[in-house]
């Protein structure tokens, strides 16, 4: 599958905004915009750069501004939308087709009979970015003069102009531009050549007002934002030639285009050919592992230099806990990158801090925060699918001190009541305020789905945690037993989840409301934990395969269950419809929003889980494989290339939230995998 558009999407202002393109930098940095080359979101940006990877993401280049001249007459390539919400220009009527070449978006503007190709990529490891443009056809050269149009704030934030004291100093190639004392430095330079007639103009202070963000509007936020006007790029380029623009905070980043183009194709060429290794695969899932490779950065510790980890999502989410934990298998194992894996594993277990693993890193650096009570569990999962493929006794061996301990704290009670209750070996989590599950939506002081008492997924996790413990226990000659007495009560305890009067499992039990009768997707994991049980692995590695937590009859219950309640195109509903809490719809401001989040909501994610356990029932790869067939269709919507976070709960499921999580890439490359193999 090609992910390329034409007219029909590329001059429908509408269609071409709703669609997403996507460039990262393997730090945290990225660049992002609409394929109408309209800023609808202040997450927007050609360079939004990590300045303390992945963190401290910094919008420095909004955008650029280009008009060219071509045969006398003058073509806007650039759109905007303004405070009253006017459009002006309308440059994505140039828009001839759009292009994904690996990860790059290329656009082909027609002028004339002229086409003029734009690529936008970025260095690996460095916060720079390339724009490219080359005349590809033409009867004579083209002049193109670009407005640069930056700005210097926290990605999250908004911006109105102000007097800031901007330093700009030219160069021999382009500009320094500092917003102010203690600004990081942005260097807009070009690859220019004497033939290019290359120029630059500086009209200092000269800001751009109001430009209208149509995304943060429907989402209720602050939707106007000024940008500051810090050059003009005057040059020509003859038939067949190029020039480069770049932006970087480095002084002297690679100039030459060509060769910064060889780079990014020559690496993500090597990212396909190990995956081709491991399986042929149709071409949308190849864009999925290409997709995965955006997600994982450094994270580099004093102990760890060359640590990694993962950024939940993209545009606006850092590194998460849960969100590395669960994505690490689909990300990095299954794509054949265990170096990666294992680096994540080793940064992980430095942040263990009472048994338990961060749930994300402020934005702004600080402390990590430790609320949730499902992250933790993932990490033994993670631990036990790159062990087991791996068969890496040394890291485990490792971790083993680590991985120890964490059981103790949850034997023994750690923070926000967490705890292994000793009568039935399921695990309570939960006090007043604290939202310590994946469903972690909260409003103010107001929790929207609290889940205090025994949500099932954690001691389904459980069970996989202190079975997998068992397990490797006697690959390093560790006593045993006790681990399995530990799962042998939780496997009994488990029993209490049933529900004979509605055929699934109870959401949550001893809570205080009692037990929490709503058709919820957490009972899947019940299902399909651990991944080994799955048919479609057979020929690698088997070291762990654990008794059951249902009946045969149960396991297929539960699937129906979530098949015929909670199951869109496009991943489960976090609630089912007949609930009376239900919400179909993600729109309006953070209240509306929020409110709706797990109360119907459809996670991408969770497509994963359930053609895992449909597998696991009814073991049919055909059948299961159909699941994951609108996901290919999805690529080329929202964020082209990649797959979102969440859909509506109600047709059409429209998609919202991020354009790009890392859990969805991973969980569906997860379960094509095994279902394929």
């Amino acid at each position: 599958m090609v992910i390329a558009f034409g007219r029909e999407i590329c001059c429908n202002l509408d269609s071409a905004e709703s669609r997403e393109w996507l460039v990262t930098n393997g730090i945290g940095g990225y660049a992002s915009g609409t394929i109408a080359n309209l800023l609808t979101r202040r997450y927007h940006g050609l360079l939004v750069a990590a300045l303390k990877p992945p963190l401290a993401r910094t919008l420095m280049l909004a955008k650029l501004d280009e008009t060219a001249v071509y045969a006398d007459r003058a073509y806007p390539l650039y759109t905007n939308r303004w405070a009253d919400s006017t459009i002006e220009p309308h440059g994505y009527n140039c828009i001839e087709s759009f292009h994904l070449e690996g990860t790059t978006p290329v656009w082909r503007y027609a002028l004339a009979d002229a086409i003029l190709e734009k690529r936008i990529w970025m260095q690996q490891g460095a916060n720079t970015t390339y724009i490219q443009y080359r005349l590809h056809r033409a009867s004579q050269p083209i002049a193109i003069a670009v407005k640069a149009l930056v700005n210097h704030r926290d990605y999250h934030h908004m911006t109105s102009a102000g007097d800031w004291p901007v330093s700009l100093e030219t160069l021999t190639q382009g500009v320094c531009v500092t917003a102010f004392d203690g600004a990081a430095p942005l260097y807009l330079l070009t690859d220019a050549t004497p033939e290019a007639k290359f120029r630059v103009s500086t009209p200092l202070y000269n800001w751009h007002y109001g430009f209208n963000l149509a995304a943060e509007q429907r989402r209720g936020l602050d939707c106007c934002e000024d940008h500051l006007h810090a050059a003009t790029f005057h040059f020509a380029i003859a038939p067949g030639q190029s020039l480069t623009l770049i932006a970087s905070t480095e002084k002297n980043p690679e100039l030459n285009g060509g060769t910064a183009l060889e780079l990014r194709r020559t690496y993500e060429q090597e990212l396909l050919q190990k995956w081709s290794k491991i399986s042929e695969s149709p071409d949308w899932i190849n864009h999925l592992v290409l997709a995965a490779d955006q997600f994982i950065v450094n994270r580099p510790l004093p102990k760890e230099p060359e640590g990694k980890t993962i950024i939940a999502g993209y545009p606006w989410f850092s590194d998460w806990g849960r969100d590395t934990t669960i994505a690490l298998p689909g990300l990095t194992i299954c794509t054949g990158r265990w170096e990666i894996a294992r680096s994540i594993l080793r940064t992980f277990a430095r942040y263990v801090d009472r048994g338990m693993l961060p749930n994300r890193f402020p934005d702004a650096g600080g402390a990590p925060e430790y609320n949730t009570a499902d992250a933790t569990l993932w990490y033994f999962e993670a631990v036990r699918a790159y062990c087991d493929c791996t068969g890496d006794d040394e890291l485990l061996s490792e971790l083993w001190p680590t991985l120890c301990e964490i059981v103790d704290w949850h034997v023994n009670g750690t923070r926000y009541n967490i705890r292994v209750d000793p009568d039935d070996g399921l695990v309570y989590a939960g006090e007043s305020g604290v939202q310590l599950t994946w469903m972690d939506a909260k409003i103010g002081d107001w929790v929207v789905t609290p889940r205090i008492g025994k949500p099932i997924e954690l001691s389904a996790l459980w069970y996989n945690a202190v079975q997998a413990m068992a397990s490797f226990a006697r690959k390093l000659g560790k006593p045993h037993n006790e681990y399995q007495q530990l799962g042998d009560r939780t496997a009994t305890g488990f029993d209490r989840f049933w529900n004979d009067s509605t055929s699934y499992c109870y959401d949550v039990l001893d809570g205080p409301d009692g037990h929490d009768i709503s058709l919820r997707p957490n009972q899947i994991f019940a299902v399909s934990l651990p991944l080994d049980s799955i048919p479609g692995y057979e020929g690698k590695r088997q070291e762990t395969r654990y008794t059951p937590l249902l009946t045969p009859v149960q396991r297929r219950a539960v699937v129906d269950a979530c098949a015929q309640g909670l199951l869109t195109s496009h991943g489960l509903r976090s609630l089912s419809p007949q609930h009376p809490q239900y919400r179909g719809a993600y729109e309006g401001d953070q209240l509306q929003r929020d409110s709706a989040y797990h109360q119907g909501t459809a996670w991408g994610w969770l497509i994963g889980p359930f053609v895992l356990a449909h597998l696991h029932v009814y073991k049919d790869p055909a059948q299961a494989l159909q699941f994951l067939e609108p996901m290919a269709h999805h690529i080329t919507a929202g964020g082209v290339g990649s797959l979102g976070e969440i859909f509506e709960g109600d047709a059409p499921h429209s998609p919202r939230g991020c354009t790009a999580q890392a859990w969805t890439v991973a969980e569906v490359l997860r379960a094509w995998l095994a279902v394929d193999s």
